[in-house]
């Protein structure tokens, strides 16, 4: 269940900070962070089928067909359940009809203001860390676990059903699962499953989801390893080792700082300034110009990525909260989920039964340069 206080205390504070008397989440990661319910009926779908909202209160509104359900199935008792008939209004209409005004919401209501959901998302709650740990583990689990028993044969659409399976069978949702047997994965950065057989190795990259918490992890398996695997995958790890340091020298406020007065209009303990770190550890390990081709990742938690890193982004790093940092030089990705909080960071895409090796940050004023012992290739 969710820390329903942690999130009222927020939203308060939104509240009087915005002069409005009613905020409203309908998109499914808003929902889910409010309530700790599902509110997906047609994942193709933007906004769910029932609207959270908070006015001193929390109250889910929805149509008569959901109501039951949602109350039996997806909703604590705290939360006050509204429903209209079904064929007499749009969600929209019903909250705009039954909201104190003025208000604002994730979704198209009119004459509300519009909520950026992420930012009040972030940093994540205690209990949010504990069911991030357990969504971590279970993710990492079935990839892992479909990732041991490839064969070089197997087309690339067999591998991402297994993967879909493995983590439906644990109640976690695949929103992303792309899977790169050796001549797909060195051609391109998503690399969408197809009929092709993995060959001499294979790249998958996966993000689950349950409960509106997301978790990303990529695992390399190589059959007859290229020579110049091991060093690009080397070089993305170290650009990895390097963001998750700058990361954590951000959230203490220490790597705009560290850059000194040089760094034109830098905001201080931003996404722009690990992109900045980044981009020097390209530089360094020897692809200055890699990180063009892929975006690098960023801040995880509610959604695939909160924000994604990019130069002069102004998305404050915060903790504690999941990072999951992505760095490809072609053919070759490092990416798994971190926790970086005040005291510790931790891997959470982990079961300790895959393969790791030391790798070091390059030298980034600021960062530290304590080696991080981060997910390696499988070479069988």
């Amino acid at each position: 269940m969710v820390d329903l206080a942690a999130r009222t205390d927020r939203l308060d504070a939104y509240l009087d900070e915005r002069g409005v008397e009613a905020v409203w989440f309908a998109k499914p990661n808003g929902f889910a962070w409010l309530t700790g319910g599902d509110n997906v009926i047609d994942a193709d779908a933007d906004v769910g089928v029932a609207a959270a909202g908070y006015d001193g209160g929390l109250r889910v509104i929805t149509d008569n067909i959901e109501a039951e359900r949602l109350v039996d199935e997806e909703l604590p008792e705290a939360v006050a359940v509204e429903s209209f008939p079904w064929h007499t209004d749009s969600l929209a209409g019903a909250v705009a009809e039954r909201s104190p005004a003025p208000a604002a919401a994730d979704f198209d209501v009119p004459g509300f203001e519009r909520v950026d959901g992420s930012r009040l998302r972030q940093p994540l709650t205690d209990d949010d860390v504990e069911r991030y740990r357990e969504l971590g583990r279970e993710a990492a689990a079935a990839v892992e676990t479909v990732c041991r028993n490839l064969e070089p044969e197997d087309p690339e659409y067999e591998v991402a059903a297994g993967i879909d399976i493995s983590l439906a069978s644990r109640d976690v949702d695949t929103p992303v699962v792309l899977v790169g047997g050796a001549e797909r994965a060195q051609r391109y950065r998503h690399y969408a499953p197809s009929d092709a057989s993995l060959g001499d190795y294979a790249l998958v990259s996966v993000t689950a989801e349950r409960a509106g918490l997301y978790a990303s992890l990529t695992r390399t398996v190589a059959f007859d390893a290229p020579d110049w695997l091991e060093e690009r995958h080397r070089a993305a790890a170290r650009v990895e080792a390097t963001a998750l340091a700058a990361t954590e020298a951000a959230a203490a406020g220490r790597l705009a700082d560290a850059a000194g007065s040089d760094a034109a209009d830098a905001t201080p303990d931003t996404a722009g300034d690990v992109f900045a770190a980044i981009r020097e550890a390209y530089e360094a390990v020897g692809f200055a110009d890699e990180w063009r081709q892929h975006h690098q990742g960023g801040a995880a938690g509610f959604a695939g990525r909160e924000w994604f890193a990019t130069p002069g982004s102004d998305d404050p790093v915060r903790q504690p909260m999941g990072y999951a940092w992505n760095p490809t030089v072609q053919g070759a990705k490092s990416e798994d989920t971190h926790l970086v909080a005040p005291d510790f960071t931790e891997t959470l895409t982990k079961t300790g039964q895959w393969p790791t090796h030391e790798v070091e940050p390059v030298d980034v004023e600021g960062v530290s340069a304590e080696p991080r012992e981060l997910t390696a290739p499988v070479i069988r």
